[in-house]
C-alpha cells in the first residue's frame, strides 16, 4: 500500500530496495532552506543489518501489509523483550532494539500492535500517546505562564521532552511516542 513518506512512523514495515525493512526512528526534518525530509533508521527484517535514509515528504514508500496483533508487553530480560499474544496467550520475545529510541516509552503490562510476517514477529508499534509524570524540571516563576518559551524537563521514563512554563515536578502529561514531545496536561 502506497504512502507518503511524511506518514512513516516507528513500527511500519516498508519495502526498500526490494525488501522488507522495518522502521526504527522516523524524523520529520523542516530544515531553513529547501523541503521537509523525513530521515528514517531501518533494520532489514532478514539480515538485521540497519541503514539510515532520507526521504522527501512528497516521496511514496511502499507499507507492506503485514499481519496485525494486539499483544501486551510483560518483561525485559538478557533475551529481549516479551510479549503475550491477546488471543492465544502465546508467548515471544523481540530484540530489545526493536523499537530504537522509542524503547523507554514501553511500559509492563502496555498494550501494543506488533507485526507479523509468515507467522514472525518484526516491528513493534506503540501507541501515539503516552502518559509520563515529569520527575525534573525548571520550577514555575510568576508570570511566566503567558509566554510560549517551553523549558526542558525530564520523565519518569528518562526520556527529555520540552514543555510549557506552567508544567511542574509530580505532573502527568501526555507524550507523543513519535516525536517525542509534550502534547497535553494528562486528565
Amino acid at each position: 500500500m502506497k504512502q507518503l513518506a511524511g506518514a512513516i512512523r516507528i513500527g511500519w514495515v516498508i519495502e526498500y530496495k526490494g525488501k522488507p525493512w522495518t522502521v526504527t526512528k522516523a524524523q520529520h526534518i523542516k530544515p531553513g532552506k529547501g523541503g521537509a525530509f523525513m530521515q528514517v533508521e531501518m533494520k532489514a527484517v532478514e539480515e538485521g543489518t540497519k541503514t539510515n535514509e532520507r526521504f522527501r515528504t512528497e516521496d511514496t514508500v511502499e507499507k507492506l501489509m503485514v499481519e496485525e496483533k494486539k499483544c501486551q508487553f510483560l518483561f525485559e530480560d538478557a533475551t529481549g523483550l516479551t510479549f503475550m499474544e491477546g488471543e492465544t496467550y502465546e508467548q515471544f520475545t523481540m530484540p530489545e532494539d526493536i523499537l530504537g529510541d522509542a524503547r523507554p516509552f514501553l511500559a509492563d503490562g502496555m498494550e501494543v500492535y506488533i507485526n507479523f510476517i509468515s507467522e514472525k514477529p518484526v516491528s513493534v508499534e506503540l501507541p501515539q500517546n503516552v502518559v509520563c509524570t515529569v520527575v525534573e524540571t525548571e520550577p514555575v516563576l510568576k508570570g511566566q505562564t503567558a509566554t510560549g518559551s517551553y523549558k526542558p524537563a525530564i520523565l519518569d521514563n528518562g526520556v527529555r521532552v520540552t514543555v510549557p512554563p506552567f508544567v511542574g515536578v509530580d505532573d502527568k502529561i501526555v507524550v507523543s511516542t513519535a516525536e517525542f514531545t509534550y502534547v497535553e496536561r494528562a486528565k
